[in-house]
């Protein structure tokens, strides 16, 4: 295990006051992930049927991995504990592992907008188990907010619905990936409480990385018979939509309550159209755009704070 660091704990467990960064930086850090992260689904729309999901996740995970890693190497570092150790395992195996492959398998079966959908039962789940477990109020803004934007999201996934279909096997896929969503970003929440978030996000990928190693030879068949595009976008994929996007949610998160910040990714759908008809020629629906709004309006709600009551006479 790592050797222990002398840095400050984040949340101040260790008896000395702790500020927190100026209040733009955790919004710029969420801002990155969710463009890298819509990036990553035009991504992976372009690769098509070419990579496997288990290839496909193997290789942004290894790439992220060993980018992180050499990061970490001159960074604090910490000796898990074996609570944390065990939280960090769940993130991996949950959120980096699983959650790629029955993500990337669903979007063989069914459309991707279906896909997202589906996919955005996650940030529900998280604002619930983060009520459940991590003592964050479910406030009435929050609520409407969330419906909001999930029904943002479901106006945008009937506009642009493909030709894909909806298999059954498909939407039990993306539940999976919402609900191993749900799980890893839980664990990180309480891991970041102690941890660097470069930590998290290097461990989990490397644990990710154990999950997806049965498709190794996949990957080597990608490695020896693939273009350079193909090559070059899941090299991109491992440096920028995985190895920083996690990184700046880890750092967002880290000063934010889980539910609030996971429900912002209900605009990852809007800035992945965005960019498919910048970069793909993709002009949305009509009816996606009334979705988007939908959205944007909802994480607005999500972000206000409740009224606080007047002092009694």
């Amino acid at each position: 295990m790592t050797s222990p660091a002398t840095d400050t704990a984040p949340d101040g467990s260790d008896g000395t006051e702790v500020t927190g960064p100026p209040a733009w930086q955790p919004v710029a850090a969420l801002g990155v992930t969710l463009v890298f992260w819509a990036s990553a689904f035009v991504a992976i729309r372009h690769l098509g049927h070419e990579v496997t999901p288990g290839a496909l996740s193997l290789g942004r995970l290894l790439i992220a991995a060993v980018v992180l890693s050499a990061l970490l190497v001159r960074a604090p570092r910490h000796r898990f504990t074996r609570t944390e150790l065990v939280l960090l395992t769940c993130c991996g195996v949950a959120w980096f592992g699983v959650y790629n492959l029955a993500l990337n398998d669903a979007e063989r079966r069914i459309d991707a907008a279906t896909a997202a959908m589906v996919v955005q039962v996650g940030p529900i789940l998280i604002a619930l188990l983060a009520g459940l477990f991590l003592g964050e109020r479910l406030t009435g803004w929050l609520l409407l907010g969330m419906a909001v934007a999930f029904g943002g999201v479901v106006i945008i996934g009937s506009a642009m619905r493909g030709d894909g279909g909806s298999d059954l096997a498909g939407v039990l896929l993306a539940l999976l990936a919402a609900a191993t969503y749900a799980v890893g970003v839980v664990c990180q929440k309480v891991l970041l409480r102690r941890l660097s978030g470069l930590e998290v996000t290097c461990y989990a990928c490397w644990f990710g990385a154990l999950v997806c190693l049965p498709w190794l030879g996949d990957l080597g068949d990608v490695l020896s018979t693939g273009s350079t595009e193909t090559l070059l976008l899941i090299a991109y994929l491992g440096v920028f939509p995985t190895a920083v996007a996690f990184s700046t949610w880890a750092f967002a998160l880290r000063h934010t309550d889980a539910g609030k910040q996971s429900l912002t990714t209900f605009l990852v759908p809007v800035i992945a159209a965005v960019m498919a008809w910048a970069l793909l020629d993709e002009v949305p629906p009509p009816l996606a755009f009334l979705g988007g709004a939908l959205c944007v309006v909802g994480v607005l709600l999500t972000r206000r704070k409740p009224g606080v009551p007047a002092a009694a006479a």
